[in-house]
């Protein structure tokens, strides 16, 4: 459905807004595509200067739609899994994340309520983080069921951080995120759309090119560091850590419709996400 991403212009920025309030606003393939298609637009449209992304409600995207992505999953009870393959369909989503990263104006995502797993990999390719005081990212499928594919995390926060945050599945608070140097600014939940939307309107004043120059020279020199490496490795130990026995016992619990006891049973030794106290 085409609305479940919604595209506007407004002055000179343009605004993605993934639109599955209903569903946590969680992310399908079609969800991802569509986030694709709406970057090359606004990459298109001349009188653009920066682009917002965001999520419908007060939650910007709950990771994948494991229900959906299960149901979805090429490889059946009775199929042998093909790494190759699996391979193949998780980069397609790496590239349509990466459209943010390459898009040659600036984007600012918004981080408002829950940000986790596959989010991530999404919005950590962003320029600009701006969260609300509330929010809380992390990625808690390293716990089980899966590892970052665009590996976004090391560059964003530095080695110690990475796998003090990765290795555990905690949840990064803002007050945290901000400290660490993960996100560029921190507000009330109420102002965030506002300030994430005045500082998009502020590239309009600065030439296209000099920020398409600048941008290029600041990815590059990560990129130079690895990072397309990390992706092809974070790409292919995903699918591994998806079929290892105790993924595969994990996921068939959320395909009998245990997903809530699922994953209450994975973070409630952290005391974190849904298990927190």
């Amino acid at each position: 459905m085409a609305n479940s991403v919604l595209y506007e212009e407004q002055d000179e920025i343009a605004i993605i807004t993934i639109n599955r309030p209903e569903r946590l606003n969680t992310l399908t393939a079609e969800v991802i595509s569509r986030v694709a298609e709406c970057v090359d637009q606004a990459t298109s449209a001349e009188h653009v200067a920066a682009i917002i992304l965001r999520g419908a409600g007060p939650n910007v995207t709950a990771g994948y739609d494991l229900v959906d992505f299960l149901a979805n999953d090429d490889a059946s009870e009775d199929e042998v899994w093909d790494p190759v393959r699996d391979y193949q369909s998780m980069s397609a989503n790496v590239r349509s994340f990466m459209k943010v990263w390459e898009c040659p104006k600036p984007v600012v995502a918004e981080i408002s309520g829950w940000a986790i797993g596959g989010a991530t990999d999404l919005l950590l390719c962003a320029d600009l983080l701006f969260m609300a005081d509330d929010a809380q990212i992390g990625y808690a499928p390293s716990r089980i069921y899966g590892t970052p594919t665009t590996m976004m995390w090391i560059h964003r926060i530095g080695l110690e951080h990475a796998k003090q945050f990765l290795l555990t599945g905690r949840p990064i608070d803002a007050e945290t995120a901000f400290r660490i140097g993960l996100v560029s600014h921190v507000c009330e939940a109420k102002d965030l759309s506002m300030a994430a939307e005045e500082e998009a309107r502020r590239f309009a004043n600065i030439p296209s090119n000099q920020l398409a120059l600048n941008k290029l020279l600041i990815n590059q020199t990560f990129e130079n560091m690895g990072l397309r490496t990390s992706q092809i490795l974070g790409t292919f130990f995903d699918g591994i850590a998806r079929h290892t026995p105790e993924a595969q016992k994990w996921a068939e619990r959320i395909t009998d419709g245990d997903f809530r006891d699922a994953v209450a049973e994975r973070d409630r030794p952290w005391a974190d996400y849904g298990q927190s106290p």
